[in-house]
């Protein structure tokens, strides 16, 4: 079961418009009581290795780390709910409890909930 934290890889295929449009990692951002009732999506931000220094609160740097290989950047700006099947691994890696408080709070300002 996909867990708020965990990164897990998702075929995002076939692409459209500005979305990743491959298969790449992606954070489970939704909240517990969705996957503990079944739900047939997932929210999930994708990370991509393509590194931009300074872009919060638009990305936020993931280190490497578990089974995720290169540290990446999680694309706050592409934040979507994907059918459960498309989650094809996981979980690759866990976020730390700081790691997604600064997600949380990106998240927050990026959509202007502060």
């Amino acid at each position: 079961m996909r867990r708020r934290g965990e990164v897990w890889l998702a075929d995002l295929n076939p692409q459209h418009g500005t979305e990743p449009g491959k298969t790449c990692p992606v954070l489970v951002v939704q909240a517990l009581a969705l996957p503990d009732a079944n739900h047939p999506s997932t929210s999930v931000a994708p990370l991509t290795t393509r590194l931009e220094d300074d872009a919060e609160p638009l990305r936020i740097r993931v280190p490497a780390g578990g089974k995720l290989p290169k540290e990446s950047d999680l694309l706050m700006d592409q934040l979507c709910a994907i059918d459960n099947h498309r989650l094809i691994k996981g979980p690759l890696a866990r976020l730390s409890h700081a790691q997604l408080h600064k997600v949380d709070q990106a998240f927050a300002e990026a959509l202007d909930l502060l």
